[in-house]
C-alpha cells in the first residue's frame, strides 16, 4: 500500500486558536436559540444597552489607564534622568512610541493610528467585524502613548475600543451584518459620550462619521448607548463638563458675526493645512526604509523636542500629551481674573507646533485620536484671532476665550467634514448655549471652505489609503457587483393589504398583468407576497369566497435592501421560483421601498454584458487576460474631467468606463453621468492599451500641478 503523507502536529497557538473557535461558534449556536436576541426590537435595545455600559466602563478605565501611564512615565523621567533636567521630556515620547510599536506589531496592527478610519473601514468592507483583541490593545497603546507625551487625543482610542465590543458582542450572537454595523455604532457614540459627557454629540459623530446615515431604526439604538454610557460615566465621575468656562460667553454685537466669518475663513485654511501637514508627514515616514523601531525612536525624540521647545519658550507644557490644559487657558483668554496671558504670537507658534507634533506621532507609529489636537489647534488660533479682534474693536467683541471656543468647533468641523458633530460636542462640552449663533457660522464656513479645498476629511484620506472607498479590483467581482439594486428597481410599488379578498386581488392580477404583489399589512410593513399560481389555486380549490391574501400569501418572503449588488440578490434567488423581489429600508427591513423583477435583472446583465463584449471586440481579438483595470481618483481641480459628462471624457481609446465610485455607492455610468469631485473612476482597457491611459491620467495630475506652482 502506498506510504500515508506524514501530518505535521498542530502547533500549541493554532490548537488555542482552534479551540477558542470552536467555542465561539458553540456559544453563537446557543444564542440563537434565545427568540429575543437575534435582531428582534427587544434583543436589540438589550444589546445596544450592554454595549453602553461596556463603552462607559471602558471610557472609565481607559481615563485610568492614561493616569498611570502619565504618573509611570513622569516619576521614571525623574527618577532614572535627574542628570538631565528639564531635557528628559524629549526622550519620554521616543521610550513610549517604541513600546507602542512593540506592541501594536505583535498583537494588532490595526491599532496603529487614530482608530476612526479603521472603524470606518471594518463597517464598509468587513461588514463591521472587529477583532476582540483590539479594545484592550488600543487601549494600551494608547495610553502608552499620551502618557509618555506623544501629541494625540483620546477619541479614536475610545472610539476603536466601543466599536470593539459592539462588533465582538454581535460576532458572538452570530447577528446579520446590519446588525452588527448598528451596534459598532452604539460602541462608538457610548465611548464618545461617555469619554467627553456628551451623549448627544456621541449619537451624531456615531451616525454622520461612522455610520454615515441618518437612520431610523439606527439612530434608536444608538442614542439607547450613548446615554447608558454617559449615565454610567456621570454616576462614577460627575457631571461637570470637559471644559468648565469661567465666564458664559455670548455675542456682545451682532456686527461681531463679521469677525467670526473671518474666523471660520481662517479655521478652515488651519484645518486643511492640519490634514495636509498629518498625511505629508506620515508619507513621509512611509516611504523612509528604517525599520518600525528606529522610526518610533526618531519620531518620538522630535516630539520631545517640539514639547520641550514650547515648555522652554512658550509656556506650552501642555503641547505633549492631550493638551486640554493648554485649551482651558485658551478659553480663560481676556478675562480680568487671568493673569499672565499668551500673546498672539506664541499662540500661533503654539498651534503650529502641534500640528507638527501631532503628526509627527502618528507617523511614528503612536496610537490616539486627533480630535483633541483639533481643538487645541483651533483654541490657539481662535484665541489668537479674539485677542487681535479685542484690540482693534473692544467695544463690540466679546473676549478672546470666546472666539478660542468657536475656533476649537470650527478647525475640527473642517478637518473632520462634521459641521453637525462639531457644533453639537463643543456645545455639550463646554455647556454654553449662548454662544451657538456664532459657532453655527463659523463651523459651517470652516467646513464648506475645507471641503472645497480639500475633498477629503482628516479620517476619509485615512480610509482612502486603507481601501474603504475603492471599489472591487478587476477579478475580484462580476458585472453584476457594478450595478446595485436602486440602479434596477421599480420604485412605488402595487402593494396590496393583508385583508384584501381573493377576488379583488384576482382581478387586480387580471388589469395590471403582474406576476405577483407584496402583501403589506395596516401599518404598511411587508408581511408577504402573492403569486397569480397561489391566485390560481385557491380559485381551482373552491371556497375562495372568504379567502383574503392574508390566506393565501406566502409569508417571510426574501427581500433585499437598495444598497446590495445584484449578484448578492440573484445568489439568493437562483435556487428558487421567484419572479420578483421586495425592496425594504436598509434601517427599517419591514418597509417596502421598492420592488426588484427576474426580468430587471436579466437586463442589467444583458446590458453590461453586451457593453463588456464590445469592449472586448474592440480591444483586442486575443480575449485571454488582456484586460487591465485603472482607478481614478477625481479632485476638483481636474478641470479636464471633473463637471464633465462620461462622453465629454477625452480617455484615449478604445476603453470603457464600467463604474463611477460615489460615496458609498456605485454608479453605473451612461453617456450624460456628470463626473463630480471626489468620484472614483474605474477604467478597463486593453493591456496593450494601458500605457496611453495612464499618461492621459498624468496628464491630468500635471495640470493640477502646474497650475498649483502658477503665479
Amino acid at each position: 500500500p502506498p506510504a500515508r503523507l506524514a501530518t505535521p502536529a498542530p502547533r500549541p497557538r493554532e490548537l488555542r486558536r482552534n479551540s477558542r473557535n470552536r467555542t465561539l461558534a458553540s456559544v453563537a449556536r446557543r444564542t440563537r436559540k434565545f427568540p429575543f436576541l437575534p435582531e428582534g426590537d427587544l434583543g436589540l435595545v438589550l444589546l445596544s444597552v450592554i454595549v453602553g455600559l461596556g463603552g462607559g466602563a471602558s471610557a472609565i478605565v481607559f481615563r485610568q489607564l492614561i493616569a498611570w501611564a502619565q504618573i509611570m512615565f513622569s516619576s521614571a523621567g525623574e527618577w532614572v534622568l535627574p542628570f538631565q533636567g528639564q531635557y528628559y521630556v524629549i526622550l519620554l515620547p521616543a521610550v513610549g512610541l517604541v513600546l507602542v510599536s512593540l506592541i501594536v506589531r505583535r498583537w494588532a496592527p490595526e491599532t496603529r493610528g487614530h482608530g476612526v478610519p479603521e472603524v470606518q473601514y471594518a463597517v464598509r468592507r468587513l461588514g463591521g467585524r472587529i477583532r476582540p483583541r483590539v479594545a484592550a490593545v488600543k487601549a494600551l497603546a494608547s495610553a502608552l502613548t499620551i502618557g509618555s507625551g506623544g501629541s494625540v487625543g483620546r477619541e479614536g482610542p475610545i472610539v476603536q475600543i466601543g466599536s470593539s465590543i459592539g462588533s465582538s458582542l454581535g460576532g458572538l450572537l452570530g447577528l446579520r451584518q446590519d446588525a452588527v454595523k448598528t451596534l459598532v455604532a452604539c460602541g462608538a457614540a457610548a465611548g464618545i459620550g461617555g469619554t467627553f459627557n456628551a451623549p448627544i454629540a456621541g449619537v451624531i459623530f456615531a451616525m454622520e462619521v461612522i455610520l454615515g446615515t441618518f437612520g431610523g431604526r439606527s439612530f434608536g439604538l444608538v442614542v439607547i448607548a450613548s446615554v447608558t454610557s454617559t449615565a454610567l460615566v456621570q454616576s462614577v465621575l460627575g457631571k461637570q463638563p470637559a471644559f468648565a468656562l469661567q465666564e458664559v460667553f455670548a455675542l456682545v454685537s451682532p456686527i461681531e458675526l463679521l469677525l467670526y466669518v473671518g474666523l471660520g475663513i481662517a479655521a478652515g485654511l488651519l484645518a486643511v493645512a492640519y490634514v495636509r501637514a498629518l498625511y505629508f508627514v506620515e508619507r513621509a515616514f512611509e516611504r523612509s526604509r528604517w525599520s518600525p523601531i528606529p522610526k518610533a525612536a526618531v519620531g518620538g525624540l522630535l516630539v520631545g523636542l517640539i514639547g520641550y521647545v514650547g515648555i522652554r519658550y512658550l509656556g506650552g507644557a501642555h503641547l505633549l500629551g492631550v493638551g486640554y490644559e493648554g485649551v482651558g487657558k485658551a478659553l480663560a483668554l481676556g478675562q480680568e481674573s487671568v493673569s499672565g496671558e499668551m500673546g498672539v504670537l506664541a499662540l500661533m507658534l503654539l498651534a503650529g507646533l502641534k500640528i507638527l507634533a501631532t503628526s509627527t506621532t502618528l507617523a511614528a507609529g503612536g496610537s490616539g485620536g486627533v480630535f483633541a489636537p483639533a481643538l487645541y489647534i483651533g483654541a490657539m488660533a481662535g484665541g489668537a484671532f479674539g485677542l487681535l479682534a479685542n484690540a482693534v474693536f473692544p467695544t463690540v467683541t466679546a473676549p478672546a476665550g470666546a472666539y478660542a471656543l468657536v475656533g476649537m468647533g470650527a478647525v475640527f468641523g473642517a478637518a473632520a467634514h462634521a459641521p453637525i458633530s462639531a457644533v453639537l460636542i463643543l456645545f455639550e462640552m463646554t455647556d454654553d448655549y449662548q454662544i451657538i449663533l456664532p459657532l453655527m457660522l463659523a463651523v459651517v464656513i470652516s467646513h464648506l471652505l475645507a471641503s472645497q479645498l480639500h475633498p477629503d476629511s482628516i479620517y476619509s484620506a485615512k480610509l482612502r489609503h486603507l481601501g474603504g472607498t475603492l471599489p472591487l479590483p478587476l477579478g475580484r467581482g462580476s458585472v453584476l457587483d457594478l450595478v446595485r439594486v436602486i440602479d434596477a428597481m421599480t420604485d412605488h410599488p402595487e402593494l396590496l393589504r393583508r385583508d384584501t379578498s381573493i377576488l379583488e386581488v384576482a382581478t387586480r392580477f387580471r388589469d395590471t398583468n403582474q406576476r405577483g404583489f407584496t402583501v403589506v399589512d395596516a401599518k404598511g410593513s411587508v408581511v408577504g407576497i402573492v403569486t397569480a399560481t397561489d391566485v390560481q389555486s385557491a380559485l381551482v380549490g373552491g371556497e375562495s369566497n372568504h379567502l383574503v391574501a392574508a390566506d393565501i400569501m406566502t409569508s417571510n418572503p426574501i427581500c433585499c435592501t437598495p444598497d446590495e449588488s445584484l449578484r448578492e440578490v440573484l445568489q439568493r434567488i437562483s435556487d428558487q421560483e421567484i419572479s420578483q423581489v421586495p425592496v425594504v429600508d436598509k434601517e427599517d427591513p419591514r418597509r417596502v421601498v421598492g420592488l426588484l423583477r427576474r426580468e430587471q435583472i436579466l437586463w442589467a446583465i444583458g446590458e453590461m454584458a453586451s457593453e463588456h463584449s464590445r469592449l472586448l471586440d474592440e480591444a483586442s481579438p486575443d480575449r485571454s487576460e488582456n484586460l487591465v483595470r485603472l482607478h481614478v481618483q477625481i479632485r476638483r481641480e481636474h478641470r479636464d474631467a471633473c463637471f464633465k459628462h462620461v462622453r465629454e471624457l477625452d480617455i484615449p481609446a478604445p476603453c470603457l468606463v464600467t463604474e463611477v465610485r460615489r460615496a458609498e455607492r456605485s454608479v453605473v455610468p451612461k453617456g450624460d453621468t456628470l463626473i463630480e469631485p471626489g468620484d472614483v473612476l474605474a477604467i478597463v482597457t486593453a493591456r496593450a492599451n494601458e500605457s496611453r491611459v495612464r499618461e492621459w491620467i498624468a496628464r491630468l495630475d500635471k495640470r493640477v500641478a502646474d497650475a498649483a506652482s502658477g503665479p
